[in-house]
């Protein structure tokens, strides 16, 4: 049975998406530990009191603009990754990495919520998980692909080995099924220096050292898939 959402549920969810806009607008310009519901309603022309009518505190707002970010990100990365087969490894590789830079590069403030200097007193509840783990599931998706089409005494072999390094990672069996637990580490380094290189580059720790971030970020890419030895 379809739903019909009232005028006034529609001016609610309206209002509620204005708040979020001029949120993330006061984080480019003031940084996010300057941000109030307040402030909000200031820059609205409301009375103090009317943000909280939807966000019952800064740090319920900080979570719902939080969500979004990563929903955002994730989709975009799942959405490049769709494109290419799934048997393509490397392509889908070098195009999830480059749905990560270029919605970092898209959406800087965003990604320095998610991925920059922790809010201070403000402590992500679990609920955001779920959308945080949506681009290491596309990239875990694609490692255990391609372990998946290895040859069974390859896979079987590795899977024998549970070296020390293992014990220093959790929670990633799920997100690569197929991929032997000694790789784990493997993985998340490679993860690990995608969002390395997308945050030295944003935050300007690049500067006077790489002269053409477009092609080194391209090489670091390939030398993480030979590392992870994808196949085309």
């Amino acid at each position: 049975m379809a739903t019909t959402t009232t005028p006034r549920a529609e001016a609610r969810i309206l209002q509620i998406e204005t708040i979020k806009e001029v949120s993330r607008r006061l984080i480019g310009e003031k940084g996010v530990a300057g941000l109030s519901l307040r402030e909000v309603a200031r820059e609205m022309g409301l009375v103090s009191s009317a943000p909280y009518r939807y966000f019952a505190n800064r740090d319920e707002l900080l979570t719902a603009l939080i969500l979004d970010a990563y929903n955002d990100l994730g989709a975009a990365v799942e959405r490049a990754d769709a494109r290419h087969s799934s048997s393509n490894s490397r392509a889908r590789w070098h195009a999830a990495a480059r749905a990560v830079r270029k919605w970092a590069k898209q959406h800087p403030h965003e990604y320095g919520l998610i991925y920059g200097t922790p809010v201070p007193n403000y402590e992500a509840p679990l609920l955001t998980i779920e959308a945080a783990t949506r681009v290491t599931r596309v990239l875990g998706g694609i490692l255990s692909d391609e372990w998946a089409r290895r040859p069974a005494r390859a896979a079987n072999s590795a899977a024998g080995n549970t070296p020390r390094g293992f014990l220093m990672v959790e929670n990633l069996s799920e997100q690569m099924p197929r991929v032997p637990p000694d790789q784990f580490v493997k993985a998340l380094m490679a993860w690990t220096l995608i969002f390395g290189f997308v945050s030295f580059e944003l935050f300007g720790h690049y500067v006077g050292t790489v002269r053409n971030a477009n092609v080194m970020f391209e090489r670091v890419m390939n030398e993480l898939a030979d590392d992870l030895g994808l196949s085309q």
